[in-house]
């Protein structure tokens, strides 16, 4: 991580809500969400906010550094249809050695939709991989 990362870091990211968004298409692994409605999928929701987050910290991060989620607390308050777009505003408000924790807000094209936090750890991909690897393996690896 680069010594310039510093707390108030802002990023705002943008998409459109598409069909592949919306609760329903969740269905081909859970079954029962093909009678939901089509609105953004909470799921979707979370994983569009820690993209975000993402992308604010890509910078920042030096060859084979990543970051992967830890904690999500995060509300959904309103729902948004297909083919309205929906913007993140993330902030990061701490870091403390490789835990980064981010403020993060979401809305679309009328209100406010979820707000809550995310944390994020630094890892080396290289050495995660191999651990998640000797996981699979079934011989241990993660500590």
């Amino acid at each position: 991580m680069k010594a310039d990362l510093k707390p108030g870091l802002r990023h705002v990211q943008t998409l459109e809500v598409g069909q592949s968004l919306l609760v329903p298409s969740l269905a081909h692994v859970f079954e029962s969400f093909s009678d939901m409605p089509a609105v953004l999928a909470t799921a979707y929701l979370v994983a569009f906010l820690e993209w975000a987050c993402i992308e604010a910290l890509a910078p920042y991060l030096e060859p084979g550094e990543r970051t992967v989620g830890t904690h999500v607390d995060v509300s959904h308050i309103a729902a948004t249809p297909a083919g309205m777009p929906i913007t993140a505003e993330v902030e990061l408000l701490s870091i403390q050695g490789r835990k980064l924790r981010f403020k993060v807000v979401c809305r679309d094209a009328r209100e406010r939709i979820g707000e809550g936090f995310h944390e994020r750890a630094l890892i080396d991909a290289a050495k995660f991989s191999a651990r998640v690897a000797a996981k699979a393996a079934g011989s241990g690896g993660i500590a």
